[in-house]
């Protein structure tokens, strides 16, 4: 895990979709997305026993000291702190960073865009993805009253359970003592964990009015569209790469 934490950085595990996040493990030891099983690892050795197992290690490394020291062949920033906090091109053979804030060529090999719309998963080598706009994408129309955000600073303690339905102006929880209500009926498909210290402004929640149950275990079409990004990424250069290595070894050869 890059980083166990929220879009500005904070090492804090501020996960919105716990359903479908391997982050949960930090909290949970071990977590199933999907059919897939992440576990919490301590150190670097036990990360190693964890992929050996064919599972996902999860290890918090704000820092990625850790992570680097495991010498991976590809390192994808997945932060969304959209801002570079750390990342370098020579962290791995190939380096891959998720959205606004990073230069394919300059601070990474490959940058994939994660705005809705045509370009949405695209490759870029050469370049930044799309400015953040600071707007979700659209649902039946709804954007920004989709989400749920803290009203204040505080320690946020919840209401009602994550993955259940709920009704505009319906009590989710309290931020100190500040109430938070839904701003749209649906599907409460996000919510961050209860105890977590929170800021003004930070989103916590998120409402799908679609209503549908299944899009609280399963990840969205976004997500994939991004994943699929960065698995044609990881074909691509490792294509390349051969293709220099084998041209180089029949040029020794001759």
């Amino acid at each position: 895990m890059r980083h166990a934490g929220g879009d500005d950085g904070d090492p804090a595990a501020t996960v919105v979709r716990r359903s479908v996040s391997f982050a949960e493990a930090v909290y949970e030891t071990a977590h199933v997305v999907e059919g897939v099983t992440a576990r919490l690892a301590r150190n670097i050795d036990q990360a190693a026993e964890v992929l050996q197992r064919g599972e996902i290690p999860v290890l918090v490394d704000p820092q990625t000291r850790e992570a680097l020291r495991l010498r991976p062949s590809v390192l994808v920033d997945a932060v969304m702190a959209k801002k570079n906090t750390g990342t370098q091109i020579t962290d791995a053979p190939l380096v891959i960073g998720l959205g606004p804030g990073f230069t394919a060529g300059l601070d990474v090999h490959a940058v994939i865009e994660t705005n809705r719309g045509h370009h949405l998963g695209r490759v870029i080598e050469n370049g930044c993805a799309q400015p953040n706009t600071g707007i979700p994408g659209p649902v039946q129309g709804y954007t920004l009253e989709r989400l749920v955000r803290a009203p204040v600073d505080g320690v946020f303690q919840a209401c009602v359970e994550i993955n259940r339905f709920v009704q505009a102006g319906e009590l989710l929880g309290y931020v100190g003592d500040q109430p938070v209500r839904a701003g749209i009926a649906g599907l409460l498909r996000g919510l961050i964990r209860e105890g977590t210290q929170v800021r003004r402004g930070l989103k916590i929640g998120d409402i799908d009015p679609r209503g549908e149950p299944e899009h609280g275990y399963t990840i969205s079409d976004k997500a994939r569209a991004v994943a699929g990004g960065v698995l044609e990424a990881v074909f691509y250069y490792r294509k390349q790469c051969c293709s220099t290595v084998d041209a180089y070894s029949k040029a020794n050869e001759s």
